[in-house]
């Protein structure tokens, strides 16, 4: 069975499965992101993990990987620098995997990943026109415009995150002042409340969910978009009350013909979702995913 090793990194978990040509899951396994400066040290555990994604699939075609953001280049060559890893600033996590195993590496960001694996085999499935936003220790976004995932310059179109969405708000890790990933994001959300993103009141919850929806119809009236699909763990955690305000302010804020009705689905691949669009990532330079 041709698979690719799909490896998802974020600010908070490591993961690594197996995704077949159908968009298909298996052999899942994660580890808690390490702490501290060390990028060798980071790499190391990331080696780790897609060695043993490889020990079940020795067949394997490429790996794909999800990583925060931003990052510059493309494709195998692309360098990484998680603004929710400090261990990394421009590492050539591409080219490091293709050295040390020997297959073709694809990198792109999470949420763009994402948004590949929704509209693959998730809830955007079909869609020709549709965003993806994930709402976790950190907030990212991807767009696919005209059946095309976008990429922009350097491979980071499509950066929600840093959508302002409070003007003079909370001081962001990018710099500027009220930022979504400043205002929402899992670590912000901490920081406001003193406690884990987890145990946020209602009201927090909700504040969230309006947050979320601003930046979204903010985007859906510079594009053209009528759908949404939003994921990671703050989003889904926050359930209903994140849903409900988001699409309670979308109503509000879009307004024009053809941004009215825009709606905001929670992603169909629930936790596996990042290692799908991991995987969407390894096989689209191979035209195994096709875009709708």
């Amino acid at each position: 069975m041709d698979e690719v090793v799909a490896l998802d990194v974020g600010g908070t978990k490591l993961a690594v499965g197996l995704v077949d040509r159908e968009g298909r899951l298996r052999s899942r396994r994660q580890v808690p992101t390490p702490a501290g400066p060390d990028a060798e040290a980071l790499f190391a555990v990331v080696a780790e993990l897609v060695a043993s994604a490889l020990a079940d699939a020795p067949e394997a075609v490429a790996i794909g990987v999800g990583c925060g953001g931003p990052m510059e280049g493309f494709g195998g060559a692309r360098t990484v620098s998680p603004l929710n890893i400090g261990a990394w600033r421009r590492f050539p996590l591409g080219a490091r995997l293709t050295e040390r195993f020997g297959l073709p590496t694809a990198v792109d960001n999470d949420a763009k990943a994402l948004a590949l694996g929704e509209g693959w085999v998730g809830a955007a499935k079909g869609v020709r026109d549709h965003l993806a936003l994930v709402v976790s220790t950190g907030v990212g976004g991807g767009i696919v415009l005209d059946g095309r995932l976008l990429d922009g310059a350097d491979g980071n179109a499509g950066h929600l995150g840093h959508v302002i969405v409070v003007p003079d708000g909370r001081r962001c890790a990018c710099g500027a002042h009220g930022c979504l990933e400043a205002e929402a994001s899992g670590t912000a959300i901490a920081a406001i409340t003193g406690r884990p993103a987890a145990e946020a009141p209602v009201e927090v919850r909700r504040r969230t969910g309006t947050l979320v929806g601003r930046a979204v119809a903010s985007v859906a009236n510079l594009l053209d978009l009528r759908l949404a699909c939003v994921a990671g763990s703050v989003a889904i955690g926050f359930g209903a009350d994140l849903l409900d305000a988001a699409r309670a302010e979308a109503a509000r804020s879009a307004r024009l013909e053809f941004s009215r009705g825009l709606e905001i689905r929670i992603g169909a691949l629930g936790d596996a979702g990042p290692l799908v669009g991991a995987g969407a990532v390894g096989w689209r330079p191979l035209d195994a995913v096709a875009e709708p």
